[in-house]
């Protein structure tokens, strides 16, 4: 099934206002497209934000009884929709159909005065869905319905979506690697078993499928027997199930990036200065200061073809669901498979503080 990428992704939030504000504000995303009660629209309310090769859109409810608000009452803000650019969403559509995946909604055309775009959907795991985006004969902003906006704001340094990770539930894994395999005839980029994630505590296992050219990365996690809780099963507790956990967005300059989202109120997890004290001999050379990496709390990591840089944000929402990672590549392909434990012990510092360990 031939991909262009990710289209968009969408998130059904409690306050779609309110929400771009926080995007623009302290992420550094700039409105570009609006669709609600100006625009004609009478149930629901969409902004379309972007930063770089990111586009995020934003929908809340205008009505009680939406199935907007009914999605965030069962999962909080959340992502609903990971959209895929396609040459041909009949064709995607049929084809996805056939190979298994839940038809929820069968081709569809709208137009306006830019030209048309062609749209289908299918579901995914949890209550998240892939809608598939044929857009080549449109000019418009975003999608007809849409009007332009001209938002103001400081770009954070944000470039694209490096990767789009799931939580499921345990047992589940295997069945969502499968279903993308089959599907959309991604393959299995790495597999991370309990024992390479895990910590004292707790233990998590990770599948990550990819498409053909490398554009399009979903690494699949379920929760493995531990001690306590881990951050897969606080995840599934409070976002109601499986769902996406967090967005992963690159930038070409990490340390400036991070300190420009830090010092607009964003907040990353920590890291104990002992991991610093260790990174030269572990990681080798980086272009970076270690000092700076050990004042923003981000980690490195190297494998065969280069090293990453990366740091997670904290949740972004009330719930300990969603989060921000940023990274940054030099080469490496992996997943900071050398910051595991050093991450998943910071998450179980934070789990602990909520009482969720």
């Amino acid at each position: 099934m031939p991909l262009h990428g990710i289209d968009h992704v969408e998130l059904y939030v409690g306050n779609a206002a309110q929400a771009a504000h926080f995007y623009a504000s302290a992420l550094g995303f700039r409105e570009v497209a609006y669709a609600g009660l100006e625009t004609g629209r009478r149930d629901s309310v969409s902004h379309v934000l972007q930063q770089g090769a990111i586009r995020l859109v934003l929908t809340g409810a205008l009505s009680p009884g939406h199935p907007v608000g009914h999605h965030v009452a069962a999962h909080g803000d959340a992502v609903k929709s990971i959209a895929l650019g396609v040459p041909d969403a009949g064709h995607a559509f049929a084809a996805a159909v056939e190979r298994g995946a839940t038809a929820i909604r069968a081709p569809w055309e709208e137009a306006d005065g830019h030209g048309s775009v062609r749209m289908a959907t299918v579901g995914a795991y949890g209550d998240v869905v892939h809608t598939f985006v044929e857009r080549d004969a449109y000019q418009g902003c975003f999608l007809p319905g849409y009007e332009t906006r001209d938002g103001i704001a400081e770009d954070a340094g944000l470039k694209a979506i490096d990767h789009v990770v799931g939580n499921v539930g345990l047992g589940e894994m295997d069945t969502w690697v499968g279903f993308y395999e089959r599907v959309f005839g991604m393959t299995e980029l790495n597999r991370f078993s309990d024992e390479a994630i895990s910590t004292e505590y707790s233990a998590l296992m990770s599948k990550v499928v990819s498409d053909g050219s490398g554009r399009i990365k979903f690494p699949i996690n379920e929760p493995a027997e531990g001690r306590r809780r881990s951050q897969v099963d606080e995840f599934l507790e409070f976002h109601g199930g499986a769902g996406v956990q967090h967005l992963a967005l690159t930038t070409d300059d990490i340390v400036g990036t991070v300190s420009r989202l830090q010092d607009r109120g964003l907040t990353f997890l920590r890291t104990p200065d002992g991991y610093y004290d260790e990174l030269p001999g572990r990681v080798g050379a980086v272009d970076e200061s270690v000092d700076d990496l050990r004042r923003l709390g981000i980690l490195a990591d190297r494998d065969d073809e280069g090293y990453l840089l990366q740091v997670f944000s904290r949740p972004i929402g009330d719930r300990p669901t969603m989060f921000i990672e940023v990274i940054e590549r030099h080469g490496a392909r992996g997943f900071g498979q050398g910051n595991f434990k050093a991450l998943f012990e910071a998450i179980e510092r934070e789990q602990d503080r909520r009482g969720n360990l």
